[in-house]
């Protein structure tokens, strides 16, 4: 199954590298086009409905290498749902409670077909039973994760990329815990998003809109429930959350922004981690190489939660247990360098401040290559308040 799923990741990839410049031109003649924000980092109008291609590249290989069962197609036309949805929402803007209404619909559409979370098994607390509380929970959790990976969605490959590490990250560990059509599902998720990629990449020919992000977080929703959250194994909680860190904390950050300013949650911002970065001085490429990096540090630490013996039985192995420890310790410093160094402290603006503060000249390209020798050694000068 394992040589399957990378055959089948590697057709998903080539149809959507393909097809994402016939959706490109779709866009163009359908008016869904993404003209310039102030919020935004576009430079220029860029069309939308690169969605269509990541459902084009999944549809296919799915059909290809898939189980032909219930499930495989309550997921693809959950999936095709939440793809039209976010089409016409990217064409005519639709009010926030019609594309909430789609979204619920196509996470009901996944759990009618059986792709729905009885029991969790948490760690120190063991299996839960959720009974009837099953279904809606599956729902509520579908739609966060779908709402996710469209709030995260804010510059040039960035969701494509970040669901494309995640998808590998979840196949590994799907496979490994025996969930195999979730495994094949992830490599297909990975490889629609990076056939994408190759044409979303800074500088971006086109977005994969709301069609896109709501589409592959509904396929990272499905393989997380059906690879990872079904199985007795301690990681299925856990396995989620870590690979997921950058996008769920993006978003924490924003909507509690917007909740202590008293603004809809719904409404966009520029306070995202990409917006920060950006004014902050980085390049579009850097953010997004940044975010990529701390993403692929989460998603080996889930890996290596699995992998790695670091106990037997709830008794922990000395050298292993080392091993994990110092895992964490660099996804830990790794989230604290970019969260509270570039994120909270808002360096450029604090180190403008001081530089102004000992020399009133200073020019802003001056501040640009301090900030950058900074980032780039590593070693700051002391903040000062």
């Amino acid at each position: 199954m394992e040589i399957e799923a990378l055959y089948a990741c590697l057709v998903a990839f080539a149809a959507a590298a393909v097809l994402t410049p016939v959706a490109a031109r779709l866009a163009r003649r359908a008016g869904a086009v993404d003209d310039v924000k102030e919020r935004g980092l576009a430079r220029e109008a860029t069309p939308l409905l690169g969605g269509l291609a990541i459902f084009a590249g999944t549809l296919i290989a799915a059909l290809i290498f898939m189980p032909d069962s219930e499930r495989t197609r309550g997921i693809l036309v959950a999936a095709g749902l939440i793809a039209l949805v976010g089409a016409v929402d990217d064409a005519r803007e639709l009010p926030a409670g019609v594309k909430l209404a789609g979204q619920v619909l196509a996470a009901l559409l996944l759990v009618n077909a059986g792709v729905v979370v009885e029991n969790i098994t948490f760690p120190f607390l063991g299996a839960v039973e959720f009974e009837d509380l099953g279904g809606p929970l599956t729902v509520l959790g579908l739609v966060a994760v779908m709402n996710v990976v469209n709030f995260s969605d804010g510059v040039d490959g960035l969701a494509a990329g970040v669901c494309a590490i995640s998808a590998v990250a979840f196949a590994i560990i799907a496979f490994d815990l025996g969930r195999d059509a979730a495994g094949v599902l992830a490599a297909i998720t990975a490889g629609a998003a990076l056939g994408f990629l190759i044409h979303n990449f800074h500088p971006a020919s086109v977005f994969m809109g709301d069609c896109g992000s709501n589409l592959l977080g509904l396929l990272l929703g499905a393989v997380i429930v059906e690879g990872s959250l079904k199985t007795n194994a301690l990681i299925a909680l856990v396995a989620p959350l870590v690979v997921l860190a950058v996008p769920f904390l993006d978003t924490g950050f924003v909507v509690a922004k917007r909740l202590k300013y008293r603004r809809p949650v719904y409404l966009p911002d520029s306070n995202h981690f990409h917006h920060r970065f950006h004014r902050m001085g980085f390049s579009q490429r850097r953010t997004v190489l940044y975010l990529y990096a701390w993403t692929v540090t989460m998603a080996g630490l889930a890996v290596a939660l699995r992998f790695i013996p670091y106990s037997d039985r709830g008794e922990l192995n000395p050298g292993w247990a080392a091993l994990m420890a110092a895992c964490f310790v660099a996804a830990l410093a790794a989230s604290a360098y970019l969260v509270y160094v570039l994120e909270i402290l808002k360096l450029r603006r604090l180190r403008a401040w001081q530089l102004r503060r000992a020399d009133p000249d200073t020019t802003e390209h001056e501040i640009d290559d301090e900030v950058e020798r900074e980032l780039e050694t590593g070693e700051f000068t002391a903040l000062e308040r």
